[in-house]
């Protein structure tokens, strides 16, 4: 037997809200679904959980929080990372915490803090 969607449609149609109420319950049991959770972002954004209502953070700023022992291998990867000269790169490493790089996205952000970390700074992404 094939589904007929427009009749389904045309049975929801005459449907009282009360029934439509026991409709979604009983395909909430059937299936293991919840309908709150489903309509929850599409009600402008508003989720379920508190923390998840926040929007996603999309552009990260990489903040140097400490040199380190390794200063040299350090102020190295600043300058690769950023294309300082080498003034300029000792300057920031020498100034931390200090802001390495802005507005990144989120996966290049996490590689330039783990190449910072690598060579022996402290680093963090904000």
């Amino acid at each position: 037997m094939a589904f007929d969607k427009d009749a389904f449609l045309t049975a929801l149609d005459s449907m009282s809200v009360m029934e439509l109420n026991d409709l979604v319950k009983a395909i909430e049991e059937k299936f293991g679904v919840s309908a709150a959770s489903m309509a929850a972002p599409a009600a402008g954004g508003a989720a379920v959980g508190g923390a998840a209502a926040a929007e996603e953070k999309t552009e990260f700023n990489v903040v140097l929080t400490e040199a380190g022992a390794n200063k040299v291998g350090v102020i190295k990867a600043v300058r690769e990372l950023t294309g300082l000269g080498l003034k300029e790169a000792k300057d920031l490493v020498d100034g931390a915490p200090k802001t390495v790089k802005e507005a990144m996205p989120k996966a290049d952000a996490e590689a330039a803090v783990k190449k910072l970390v690598e060579a022996g700074a402290k680093a963090e992404l904000k």
